[in-house]
């Protein structure tokens, strides 16, 4: 009985050290390698939910070599030393004849892989995780034959207006910083990416120490913790400290303009401004501001804007990032010639509020749609998955829950106060998007 004792602490297998437990998650590090793990149990699930995020992104990535993180995603699919693709069957095809949701993200300051199945296939998709995050198939074949796909995303992106400008906007705010780049790189660096640089780029980052292993719904923690420690404990941490971004963007000190005259089904216009980190202090009430502004039916921008026919459309592009980044305010005038007049217009709002403040009508009118917002977010175990992902990516898985409380405490002081000291040019970015015959 004394032995049995030894191999197990409070039901789950030694080697794991308790961190924290919030709304019903409980943290542990598998101290062998330093794999995070996040645990929720839901003793009526039919199902499982399991995800893991690495804390790599278009963030971490270099000139020369940006899209990395997003081909590397691709390339997770070709298979690895124990799934290798038979009869030309990829990874999703092996997790679809168990019924798994599956498929992959790529964003700014993390990549996640996620299944969510039939809780009895739980260990087929945990050891396939597994054997991926280190024995990935990553060849130039491979790479030549999933090279057009990634291309035809880009050329997705590039060819929507309001896309193409965000592209353009972040690369004009952003001098220093990686968010100079986005997520799926530029065109040349992705003509030019080879499986010897990707190789490089997992051999890198993909290790245990820069993972985390976020197991939701119905499998029972013992059994959990048995698998995680069965397939990820045959890998060691990373042979060096992972890489570290310590590139700050310098402060601006003046408004900057990007235009675009191009081929395009719609005008643009996008006003973007400096916003702190996601842990900031200041986050919640950014958020309130952001709604209140642009992202309701009942917004300033929906009486002063849309309804006066000045746009057909008008809103906010508002998600906070691990490090400062921007607040996109993007509206689409309805005359080829209406930049300016529609810059003038949203101007006038922002001095508005930073003048004479908002109401505790529209505080309040806000915060309860955020509720309502936060709540279906979190509503199923991908979206469960995919909000704690989010949060792991910005420094703290407990972020989205915390800031769904704290947008409950913003008053309109507070409110007025991030409009006076953010909305100001010196953080300005405008982005015009004049679409051409």
């Amino acid at each position: 009985m004394a032995a049995a004792r030894k191999k197990t602490q409070g039901g789950i297998p030694t080697g794991f050290r308790f961190v924290k437990k919030r709304y019903g998650i409980e943290e542990y590090v598998f101290t062998k390698n330093g794999l995070r793990v996040l645990f929720g149990f839901d003793k009526d699930a039919p199902v499982a939910g399991l995800m893991v995020t690495y804390l790599v992104g278009s963030r971490n990535e270099v000139a020369g070599t940006t899209g990395s993180t997003h081909i590397l995603e691709h390339m997770m699919f070709k298979g690895s030393k124990k799934f290798q693709p038979k009869k030309g069957m990829s990874v999703i095809d092996l997790l679809g004849k168990k019924g798994a949701q599956v498929n992959a993200t790529t964003f700014l300051d993390r990549t996640n892989y996620y299944e969510v199945l039939p809780k009895e296939h739980f260990a087929f998709a945990l050891e396939l995780e597994a054997d991926r995050m280190r024995y990935a198939l990553i060849t130039q074949k491979g790479l030549d034959g999933e090279l057009p796909a990634v291309k035809s995303e880009y050329a997705m992106y590039a060819n929507e207006p309001t896309s193409h400008l965000d592209e353009k906007v972040w690369a004009t705010a952003f001098q220093n910083h990686p968010y100079h780049h986005s997520t799926i790189g530029w065109f040349e660096d992705i003509e030019h990416a080879t499986a010897e640089k990707l190789t490089a780029f997992y051999d890198t980052f993909y290790h245990p120490n820069n993972a985390v292993v976020t197991v939701l719904g119905g499998i029972e923690k013992r059994e959990a913790f048995t698998l995680i420690k069965k397939y990820f404990g045959v890998h060691s941490r990373s042979p060096q400290p992972i890489p570290q971004v310590y590139a700050q963007e310098e402060e601006q000190t003046g408004k900057r303009v990007i235009e675009v005259s191009r081929r395009g089904a719609a005008n643009v216009v996008s006003l973007s401004y400096k916003v702190p980190e996601a842990l900031h202090t200041d986050t919640p009430a950014l958020m309130v501001l952001s709604e209140i502004l642009a992202s309701q039916t009942t917004s300033r921008f929906e009486s002063t804007l849309v309804k006066k026919a000045l746009v057909s459309k008008a809103y906010v592009h508002y998600q906070p990032f691990r490090d400062p980044s921007i607040m996109s305010f993007v509206a689409l005038p309805v005359a080829s010639d209406g930049h300016e007049k529609v810059t003038e217009a949203m101007m006038q709002e922002f001095v508005r509020v930073q003048a004479g403040g908002v109401t505790q009508e529209e505080v309040a009118r806000v915060s309860a749609q955020l509720q309502t917002d936060m709540a279906l977010a979190r509503d199923g175990y991908y979206a469960q998955l995919s909000v704690l992902n989010e949060a792991l990516a910005v420094g703290d898985w407990s972020f989205y829950h915390d800031l769904a409380k704290q947008v409950t405490q913003v008053t309109p002081s507070m409110v007025q106060e991030v409009a006076q000291k953010y909305l100001t040019d010196c953080g300005l970015t405008v982005g015009y998007y004049r679409a051409t015959k």
